[in-house]
């Protein structure tokens, strides 16, 4: 800065508007509090290295004197314990004193010093007898606290220096007990002496062993002895290491044991039940630890863990050994026994479940499992990365059979019955812990298991349904659930009381009703009384409702991500949510095709009170919930709504169509003499472009000449119906009829026509292209095969329809109290078509697989199996690639089998008049009070049912109605005046019809007998359009 001239200095001034002094003052609190900071951190500084220091010094003393102690001691007792005799294990003596005070695992000769006093105490109990007086003399309870201390240092020590030379006895660590000149077994037997439960000291040695964590030192050494066991058949004698685990095992709640709660930590449960495949290695262990007393204990201290959320797991040993997988392949091995024992107790089976359920959580998906096939491509990458070992999810698999389900269920539901409490009381605590528990084990298992060989033994060994049902139809009457989430670790507090019990009871009685036969579901009313079935419909469909529009836990396109990554998949009360919404519409569609079998309750029932003109508006849409609703659970909507929703889906794909392609007029020439095998040859031709456009037929007469008329669409619908009636005609050889004159393919067709499938395939076509026109053709398909077109599987209660007499057959086999093996029955069938007699084995070897009262079911359901899916498989799948050219699988799913009849053939109510008549126009004269068209009703009213039909065909090509009545008829009718004058000839003249535009042409006749015999006259002549 330039010099000013001023002399004087300028003041500084602070903006911050504090002082010198108050800024200096801030400094100097600052810089004493770092000095003292410091200070404190030099003083532990110091104060730790004086401990290290002490510590040090305090080792190195120690060592010192056990280096002289050990020198003493070889001296005084050799360095073999030559010179040791039964006084030397007395209170008196320095041996053992000395022995474990110096001992030390990593020095050898220590280490052969213990195995020697280990072979000398075998020996002296041999010969004394009394292991007791050996230690303490005559005297115990003076000596007490001086031979247990040598008792609990000895034991240690033993396993000690096993676990330090583990590698180099690997041979020895599961060699059996009369090994005896083995170190291991030496040293291992020596503990198993000195923990009998017989002896005074027998607690206090295993809690100080524990308190030791010496249970983790075991651990290893189970692992290192199992790496090195040979494969094969393991020994049929017990290990020294599995009667020391034993012993340990047998104090844990046991009395009059006084041993104190284990951290859970270094707990049997945690550490060696985490060890893959135990019970192959003991299987005495085993058994001791499948008794009742046993389990009860160590499942309820790892029930405590699972409730507080504590992870008490050892580190997995490699990620095809996770330690949770380990801990539930041992605890399931075992439950089968443990769970049959008369005195199992409720509370063990509580504890049971809510562990087995929380460990199953946590397993990846099983590659056995039936739900593998459905994850997607990212997930069956990620389960191959962290997948179980095979043998391993073998023994998980397996585990869970229908034996221990069994057991648990008879344990959980021991002393109720299916109408236990009363409907004023809501379900007692007891029944809601057995519900909550059975529902989460069994949800749990259900997602993770492969599901055939589980659910016969729940629908039909078990009172599980009805018991179920009782809880869920209580819990309704009095309008109150009771909060499961104690039985299940993942449910949040306000997760619906319903969604456990549902997700367990509908898969199980859907499964339960794909064998009940007809009687036993309509007269005998079992499992559940038709009443109970009303009720339970109004229950499921209110649940639906809830979990899919008022309060969905998952937007329709989520559910994917939900079940994306098993390690929350199940955890996720969505996930549980999407679960049972699934199994409920299953349920629900069943109950719906009980019920168009025969009806016991109103079709209404299954519609959604809800459901009004927005929800049939959003229906339409994408990525709606609505849209998702009608694609999951259509039954929720009215069938009049969802047709219309069918309707307008057809329309906006026409629509489509027209905007995208320009379509050219395909023109047919058909021969009515030959019209199946000219549309056949003719329309195979066409692309599904052209099949989706117009195509204009020109009808050729036994003389080769063209029929008069132009197709403006009657034409084609005369058509459509000409070639159904003849390709679905059972002379033809594609079809048979059941006994009721239902169609389905015909097993044998191939036998008949040499390109069967292609025509089966067309057909699919011409039935797709008639709904995709809005045709009707009067083919009545049998349910079973209608089924095809949903891709859906049929069962035994289908087959009434196909082959009533086998029906009856197999319940008669099914209700057979007799021994079955005496009916010499085999798992093969015989095929007879056409006189050839073929013999197919219903399973690999089953010409030599006979029935029996165990496996009869079985058979009834392979039998139903062959007969309804597998004999028509071939000619079912290409008539479905045919049908879904034009008409999309999303569209058909909608409906029933029942209502996809009424979509194909219209209502099988006959021609409502009433409803025509109101929807007709009148043209050149007539109008609706004109005395002809009065008279024309009158007429038309008093024609039989057949007539009428033959009727509505002769003036709008098809012989029904629309199914939602004659206002969708398009155009509409319409009756024309066809005579100018009233002259006799034009009164002569018959009534003509242009099916094109639904046209009537009538002459204007003087009275009903002269009209009804014209009529009848023109409708019966069938004479194709040259009539018009």
């Amino acid at each position: 800065m330039f010099f000013t001239g001023d002399s004087s200095t300028r003041k500084r001034v602070d903006l911050g508007g504090r002082s010198s002094k108050e800024r200096d003052r801030q400094k100097l609190l600052e810089q004493t509090r770092l000095e003292r900071n410091k200070r404190l951190w030099q003083r532990q500084q110091n104060s730790a290295a004086l401990k290290i220091q002490k510590c040090f010094r305090g080792r190195k003393a120690v060592e010192a004197e056990q280096l002289k102690v050990r020198e003493q001691f070889y001296m005084t007792y050799g360095d073999r314990c030559q010179n040791v005799d039964s006084h030397c294990f007395g209170p008196d003596s320095e041996f053992l004193r000395w022995l474990v005070f110096f001992f030390n695992p990593e020095n050898a000769s220590d280490f052969l010093s213990l195995v020697e006093a280990c072979r000398l105490l075998h020996r002296f109990v041999r010969v004394k007898g009394d292991i007791v007086s050996l230690f303490s003399g005559m005297d115990y309870s003076t000596n007490h606290a001086l031979v247990d201390y040598r008792v609990k240092q000895w034991a240690y020590c033993c396993i000690q220096a096993v676990h330090h030379n583990r590698i180099q006895l690997k041979d020895q660590l599961l060699m059996a007990s009369d090994s005896t000149n083995m170190p291991t077994v030496l040293l291992l037997d020596a503990v198993v002496l000195l923990i009998d439960p017989k002896l005074p000291w027998a607690c206090k040695t295993v809690r100080y062993l524990s308190e030791r964590s010496t249970i983790t030192l075991l651990r290893e050494i189970v692992l290192t002895g199992k790496e090195s066991m040979k494969p094969g058949v393991p020994s049929a004698k017990a290990s020294s290491l599995e009667h020391l685990l034993t012993l340990i095992i047998s104090h844990v709640g046991q009395r009059p044991c006084i041993c104190p709660s284990v951290d859970p930590r270094w707990s049997f449960s945690s550490q060696i039940l985490t060890v893959p495949f135990l019970w192959h290695l003991f299987p005495h262990l085993k058994k001791v630890f499948a008794t009742s007393e046993l389990s009860l204990s160590h499942i309820h201290q790892m029930a405590l863990c699972v409730q507080n959320h504590a992870n008490v797991l050892p580190s997995d040993l490699s990620p095809e050994f996770p330690g949770y997988a380990c801990l539930l392949g041992n605890l399931l091995e075992t439950a089968s026994v443990a769970l049959s024992q008369p005195d199992c107790l409720f509370d063990m089976a509580i504890d049971f479940a809510a562990v087995t359920s929380y460990l199953l959580e946590l397993l990846p998906p099983l590659k056995s499992s039936s739900t593998e096939s459905k994850e997607s491509a990212e997930d069956e990458e990620e389960s191959k990365e962290i997948s179980l070992n095979r043998d391993l999810e073998r023994q998980i698999s397996d585990a869970i059979n229908p034996h221990l389900l069994l057991q648990l269920i008879n344990v959980l539901f021991r002393g109720f019955s299916v109408t236990n409490g009363l409907y004023e009381e809501g379900p007692h605590n007891k029944e809601v812990a057995a519900v909550g528990a059975a529902s989460a084990f069994l949800h749990v298992t259900f997602n993770t298991l492969p599901l055939e060989r589980i659910m016969t033994v729940l629908a039909y060994r078990t009172e599980l349904v009805p018991i179920l049902w009782n809880f869920i139809k209580r819990c309704n009457e009095n309008q109150k659930w009771p909060s499961l989430t104690e039985q299940s670790a993942y449910l949040p507090g306000d997760a619906p009381g319903w969604l456990l019990p549902l997700a367990v009871f509908c898969p199980v009685y859907k499964h339960m009703l794909m064998i009940v036969d007809n009687e036993e579901f309509y007269e005998q009313e079992k499992p559940l009384s038709l009443k109970d079935i009303r009720c339970l419909i109004i229950i499921l469909r209110q649940a639906l409702w809830q979990l899919l529009w008022v309060n969905p836990g998952a937007a329709p396109n989520s559910a994917k991500s939900i079940t994306n990554g098993f390690a929350h998949k199940r955890h996720c009360v969505e996930f549980i949510q999407q679960r049972v919404s699934v199994v409920v519409a299953e349920l629900l569609s069943q109950l719906q095709d009980w019920n168009n079998r025969r009806q016991f309750t109103s079709p209404s029932d299954f519609h959604a009170d809800a459901v009004n003109e927005y929800f049939i508006s959003q229906a339409v849409i994408e990525n709606t919930r609505a849209y998702d609703i009608l694609q999951r659970a259509p039954f929720l909507v009215p069938f009049t709504s969802r047709v219309k929703i069918f309707t307008s889906q057809l329309a906006a794909s026409k629509q489509r169509d027209a905007s995208q392609v320009v379509f050219s007029q395909n023109r047919l020439r058909i021969r009515r003499d030959h019209i199946l095998e000219d549309a056949f040859n003719q329309l195979s031709a066409l692309s599904e472009e052209d099949l989706r456009g117009l195509i204009r037929i020109a009808f050729v007469n036994e003389f080769g000449v063209e029929e008069a008329g132009i197709d403006g669409g009657g034409i084609f619908k005369d058509f459509m119906e000409n070639v159904t009636r003849a390709a679905f005609d059972v002379q033809y050889g594609l079809f048979k009829e059941t006994a009721d004159h239902l169609l389905y393919p015909n097993p044998g067709s191939g036998m008949i026509h040499e390109q069967h499938l292609q025509f089966f395939h067309f057909l699919g076509t011409i039935l797709a292209k008639a709904m995709f026109e809005g045709i009707l053709v009067d083919i009545p398909f049998a349910t079973f095969f209608l089924s095809k077109l949903k891709q859906k599987h049929n069962y035994l209660n289908d087959l009434p329809s196909l082959d009533p007499e086998l029906y009856r057959h197999l319940i008669f086999l099914k209700h057979y109290e007799d021994d079955i093996s005496e009916l010499e029955l085999y798992f093969v069938i015989v095929n007879n078509e056409y006189g050839e007699q073929t013999e197919e084995e219903l399973l690999p070897g089953g010409k030599n697989m006979r029935v029996t009262n165990e496996n009869v079911i079985t058979f009834i359901h392979l039998i139903a199996n062959h007969r309804l899916n597998f004999q028509i498989r071939q000619q079912s799948s290409h008539f479905l690639r045919g049908f879904q050219q034009l008409i999309q699988k999303e569209w058909i799913e909608m409906f029933n089998e029942h209502e996809i009849q009424l979509l194909i053939s219209g209502s099988l109510d006959g021609l409502d008049v009433d409803d025509l008549r109101a929807n007709t126009n009148y043209a050149a004269g007539y109008h609706k009070e004109h005395y002809v068209i009065e008279m024309f009703w009158e007429v038309l009213k008093g024609f039989s049912m057949q007539n009428q039909m033959k009727f509505l065909k002769f003036v709008t090509g098809c012989s029904r109605g629309p199914l939602l009545g004659f206002k969708y008829l398009e155009p509409l009718f319409c009756i024309q005046r066809a005579a100018g004058n009233a002259s006799e000839e034009a009164l002569d003249r018959l009534p003509t019809s242009a099916t094109c535009m639904n046209l009537l042409k009538l002459p204007p006749y003087r009275s009903k007998q002269q009209m009804e015999t014209k009529l009848l006259y023109a409708i019966n002549a069938d004479a194709g359009f040259d009539l018009s």
